[in-house]
C-alpha cells in the first residue's frame, strides 16, 4: 500500500489543495491520500490560525464523497508545536511495515526545508513528492538534499526524480495549476466578496454559517 501525507493548515482548504491531491494520488498510483492538518504549524505563528475544530470540519465536508482521500487528527490530538518529522514516526509506527509512504508538499516549502526540525530524518521515513505548478521551477534542486543523490532521472511524462542517499525518492510533480490562495479566501470574506467556486460550496456554507473569518469574530 502506498499512503500520501499532505500536511498543512487548511485555513480554509480549497480547490488548489483538493486538485493537488487528486494530481498526486493519480501520478504517483498512490491508494489513500491523508489530509493532515496542523495543530501549532511553526511556520504560521506570525498570525492566529482558526481553531483546530473549524479546520478539521471543512476538511471533511471537501473530501466527503472520495474514497481515497482522509483526514487525520495525528497532530491536533498531539500537543504542542506540529513538527512533520514527529508525525511522519507516528504515522509510520501505526501503519504495517511495508506502506510505502509519500510525503506531499509544494516546491516553495522544499526549498525551506532546511529550516525545518530534524530535517535530515525526513529522508529517511519517507519518499517525497513535490508539486509545482506553472511556471514550473525545478532547476537546481538537487543542492537541496543534505546528502548527495545517487541518480538523477525522468520518470515518465510528468515527473522528474532524485534519489536521495538514504535510498527516498524526491519525485517532482507538475500539476494543474490553479492559482487559489487560502489568505485570499480570508480577506475576501473580511471584506464580504463572493468565495463561490474557490472552494467546495460545503465548505462555503460552513464558513457563511459559522462566520468564520468575518471581522470581530
Amino acid at each position: 500500500m502506498r499512503i500520501g501525507v499532505f500536511g498543512g493548515t487548511f485555513d480554509p482548504v480549497h480547490y488548489g489543495h483538493l486538485r493537488c491531491a487528486e494530481e498526486a494520488r493519480e501520478l504517483l498510483e498512490l491508494d489513500r491520500v491523508l489530509f493532515v492538518p496542523a495543530a501549532t504549524p511553526p511556520h504560521k505563528r506570525h498570525r492566529a490560525v482558526a481553531a483546530a475544530g473549524h479546520r478539521v470540519e471543512m476538511l471533511r465536508l471537501a473530501i466527503s464523497g472520495n474514497r481515497a482521500f482522509a483526514v487525520s487528527t495525528i497532530e491536533i490530538d498531539r500537543p504542542g508545536t506540529s513538527y512533520s518529522v514527529d508525525t511522519l514516526r507516528l504515522i509510520k509506527s501505526r501503519l504495517p511495515g511495508a506502506t510505502e509512504i509519500v510525503f506531499l508538499l509544494g516546491l516553495d516549502a522544499f526549498r525551506e526545508i532546511h529550516t525545518w526540525k530534524d530535517y535530515r530524518s525526513l529522508f529517511t521515513l519517507a519518499d517525497f513528492g513535490v508539486f509545482s505548478r506553472p511556471p514550473y521551477r525545478f532547476a537546481n534542486l538537487r543542492a537541496l538534499l543534505p546528502v548527495a543523490s545517487r541518480r538523477d532521472f525522468c520518470y515518465g511524462p510528468t515527473r522528474r526524480v532524485l534519489v536521495h542517499g538514504s535510498g527516498s525518492r524526491v519525485l517532482y510533480l507538475n500539476l494543474t495549476g490553479l492559482d487559489i490562495s487560502a489568505s485570499v479566501i480570508r480577506q475576501r470574506v473580511q471584506r464580504g466578496q463572493s468565495i463561490r467556486y474557490l472552494l467546495p460550496v460545503s465548505v462555503e456554507r460552513y464558513i457563511t454559517r459559522t462566520r468564520l473569518y468575518r471581522r470581530g469574530s
